[in-house]
């Protein structure tokens, strides 16, 4: 059995395979020092937690506690691959610092509790705002990472009990334009296409995805379709020097908050040389002139300027997506946290559509998630949607999901639109949002403009609840902690980017008094003893099985159907995509296979809103714009960033991600092989800005914005001149003397970047700050920025980041399973 370090190599060795060819296994496996398969007592099924990308595999269980992971063979996703933070940061829910007690604030500090005191203390507070203020004062914001079951669960008692429509996940900060761009496009959110695309596609474009390090397993399958017969040509939408843009064919750089002008002068050229699919155009589509006519302003030049990437590299990479037969499309952060980021992204639908480049064999696009779970919370209710991706402006569906909780219609709130994060914030700051509760995420860290953040979660009047697995920089703002059990510790489902349905069963039993999220949900609704219409105990579901259940009916006949899945199917089966019903028993690979949309009218989840504006389509123009329910090609003109380079903040500042690190490290932080390959924050400068101030490899320097300064050692890199890039995962739990107050916040990127957010999927721009460099001091040695992926250093001096016998993963390359049940 083959090994490799799973720090320095994280895309594994190559499996090569040819076009329509099936995926060929390799299996990884990483289990603790001194334990071999062998001494495993059982391998229990689950997915992956800490990206969007679904892999499937098992928990290696001994003596009670989880001592390894290793791939599916079996699954659909991964083909028994591994992710470098699947391998190693399992070992985090073993931190000797987990919550495992609750906390309540007494005297100005968090002192242990028992879940009494605590939850009574929540029931109080929750009692005393109905009664005061109303159901608007209280709101919830959730995360990515929990299950199907416990977003349904909170939908459910946040919208249907109490009575709020301030609910939102912290997929608001990375896939709320996803699934905005998709109900600009087809109607409804759900992802057209599949994993398997890679398989058949000869062109893949990635628009703003750092693909090889967001999501390794799926950068692997396009790293084997590369080295195999045939391969596809790449296009690839990055100011930075990726992996994916050094595989690349084409790769263009565009200045940060652009996307839109490049976006249009791409489809200038499709349309202006015929790669016009014009009988799928006239069958399934609507607005195709008003696109026509507003992408006939942006030539090749005129894009050119306004976006920093030369003419005739847009021209080749039109000229590679206009001649592709099969092409597959994805999107991610780049256009997603940057301006204009739903009309940007809807540009790459319109692009796909087109050229009829729909619901075929490596023919779709992917708007893809940041987060394992997100497309539950778009689903279940828990991001501001309405369940089952019904919709709110639509009576008749609020009156459908007020029968089927067996509710009064006028107890789910529907009059106002649902309210995102970023305006609860403001409520929370102008005092009508009284009490928060914060499950599974760390705004703390995770928030633009965390010195704003820090001072609203941070005020006597707003009653602060965080339900979490650590003391996060969140949890320490809290009234009440309560501790929450891990991913392994408890059972339930998820859904990944391309619909893929797991099952997740409890591998080991959660520390000390820690308990699921789905639990706390419903300990809560029993406290506070909500009741339906006919005096029924509200939500009626009392575990995991049961709520997903209830789930199954709530999704039924919706595009997102469950009803033909149930834990017997997904425990048999890894990886179920919906819609999976009587008519589609075994899951849906491709959605508009047939050229019909969930577009209709009266079935559609949105009517949509002005690209531009954000305003919203009214019902009765949406039915005179679509009243056959096609898919939409809605256009949109360039409009600058808000904050543009100046002369004291000349260089643009993005935020992103690395491959060893999820959001704010509350895991990876506390896993020696992820926390080692990327110990802490970097800069990277281009080699022109570095040589114009100063700077070389290491140097600390200073960069700042109109919002406060970072301090970090530079990584020289290929990134484009004039754009200086920040990883966001470094907060402050883990310094020697965590800060007070404002004193000595200069780690975390998002002390630079500004409360703006895009009008449609209202998701915050993390990418269109205006900054400064400055050096400070020089450095005795490289930045500590790993040099694999984008963070690769121009000075070949620089030492490898690898992982040693620490990170050794073992490779199996066969279509065997290996030895071994699974429970």
């Amino acid at each position: 059995m083959p090994s490799r370090d799973g720090i320095a190599e994280p895309w594994g060795t190559r499996t090569p395979y040819g076009p329509g060819e099936r995926w060929p296994t390799r299996v990884d496996t990483r289990l603790a020092d001194g334990v071999s398969a062998d001494d495993v007592d059982d391998w229990v099924p689950t997915a992956s937690v800490l990206h969007s990308n679904g892999d499937g595999l098992h928990l290696a269980v001994k003596d009670g506690r989880v001592v390894g992971v290793r791939g599916r063979a079996d699954d659909r996703v991964n083909h028994g691959r591994l992710d470098p933070k699947d391998l190693f940061a399992w070992q985090a829910n073993r931190s000797a610092d987990r919550l495992t007690t609750p906390l309540v604030r007494d005297g100005g500090r968090l002192v242990e509790a028992s879940w009494d005191e605590a939850m009574g203390r929540v029931v109080e507070h929750s009692r005393a705002l109905l009664r005061d203020r109303g159901p608007g004062s209280i709101g919830f914001h959730t995360s990515g990472q929990l299950f199907a079951e416990e977003y349904y669960t909170l939908a459910a008692v946040a919208h249907g009990a109490i009575g709020t429509n301030h609910v939102d996940g912290n997929t608001r900060l990375c896939t709320a334009t996803a699934a905005a761009a998709l109900k600009e496009s087809f109607g409804c959110d759900g992802q057209p296409g599949s994993y398997t695309d890679v398989d058949h596609a000869d062109v893949i474009a990635l628009f703003g995805h750092n693909v090889a390090e967001t999501q390794t397993v799926l950068w692997s399958r396009i790293l084997d379709r590369l080295a195999g017969p045939n391969p596809p040509l790449l296009v690839c939408v990055d100011p930075r020097t990726t992996a994916v843009a050094r595989a690349a064919t084409v790769h263009l750089a565009p200045l940060p908050g652009t996307n839109v002008a490049l976006m249009n002068g791409l489809l200038h050229e499709v349309i202006a040389h015929g790669w016009v699919d014009h009988d799928f155009l006239e069958r399934s589509t609507v607005g195709f002139a008003d696109l026509a006519d507003q992408v006939r302003q942006w030539p090749p030049e005129r894009a050119a300027a306004t976006c920093g990437v030369p003419a005739e590299q847009i021209r080749d990479a039109a000229r590679v997506l206009g001649g592709a037969r099969r092409l597959l499309s994805t999107v991610l952060q780049g256009f997603y946290q940057s301006n204009q980021a739903t009309a940007a992204a809807v540009q790459v639908n319109n692009l796909h559509l087109l050229r009829g480049m729909i619901g075929k064999p490596g023919a779709g696009v992917l708007q893809m998630n940041g987060q394992p779970t997100a497309e539950n919370t778009r689903e279940c209710g828990a991001d501001g949607d309405l369940v089952g991706f019904r919709n709110w402006h639509n009576d008749a569906h609020v009156a459908d999901l007020a029968e089927l909780w067996n509710l009064d219609v006028d107890r789910i709130p529907h009059h106002s639109p649902p309210t995102h994060l970023m305006q609860m914030l403001r409520y929370a700051e102008n005092g009508s949002l009284r009490m928060l509760w914060v499950s599974a995420t760390n705004p703390a860290v995770s928030l633009p403009e965390l010195s704003r953040v820090r001072s609203i979660l941070g005020q006597d009047r707003l009653f602060l609840v965080v339900q979490d697995i650590f003391r996060t920089e969140t949890a320490e703002l809290a009234d009440v902690v309560l501790p929450a059990a891990a991913w392994g510790e408890k059972t339930g489902t998820f859904t990944n980017a391309d619909r893929t349905v797991h099952l997740s069963r409890r591998a080991v039993d959660p520390p000390g008094q820690a308990r699921p999220d789905l639990d706390i949900f419903l300990d809560y609704a029993r406290r506070m003893d909500f009741r339906d219409r006919d005096g029924a105990q509200f939500p009626p579901w009392h575990d995991p099985e049961s709520a997903f259940a209830a789930w199954q009916r709530a999704s039924a006949g919706r595009p997102c159907d469950y009803s033909g899945l149930d834990y017997d199917m997904l425990a048999e089966r890894s990886g179920v995509q919906w819609p999976c019903n009587a008519e589609h028993p075994d899951g849906t690979e491709r959605l508009y296979a047939d050229g019909t949309f969930f577009a209709d009218p009266d079935y559609c989840e949105s009517y949509g809103r002005d690209l531009v504006t954000g305003a919203p389509v009214e019902a009765t123009e949406y039915r005179a714009m679509n009243p056959d329910g096609k898919a939409m090609l809605k256009a949109a003109d360039y409009v600058p960033p808000h904050e543009r380079p100046g002369e004291e903040f000349p260089l643009s500042l993005i935020t992103g991600r690395t491959v060893y690190h999820f959001h704010t490290r509350t895991k990876t932080g506390r896993t020696p092989q992820l926390r080692d390959a990327a110990p802490e924050v970097w800069v990277e400068v281009s080699a022109p800005d570095a040589e114009a101030h100063g700077i070389v490899e290491g140097d600390l320097v200073e960069v700042s914005t109109p919002r406060g300064s970072v301090r970090a050692h530079a990584r020289v890199s290929a990134i484009r001149p004039g754009v200086l890039f920040l990883p966001f995962h470094y907060g402050y739990w883990d310094t020697e003397a965590p800060p007070e107050g404002d004193r000595e916040h200069h780690r975390a990127a998002n002390e630079l970047t500004m409360t703006d957010w895009d009008p449609v999927s209202k998701q915050p721009l993390f990418k269109t700050a205006a900054a400064a460099l400055t050096r400070i001091a020089a450095g005795d040695h490289p930045s500590a920025a790993p040099t694999t992926g984008a963070a690769t250093p121009l000075d070949p001096t620089v030492p490898a980041t690898t992982g040693g016998s620490a990170a050794t993963v073992q490779e199996t390359h066969s279509a065997e399973q290996p030895t071994g049940g699974a429970r």
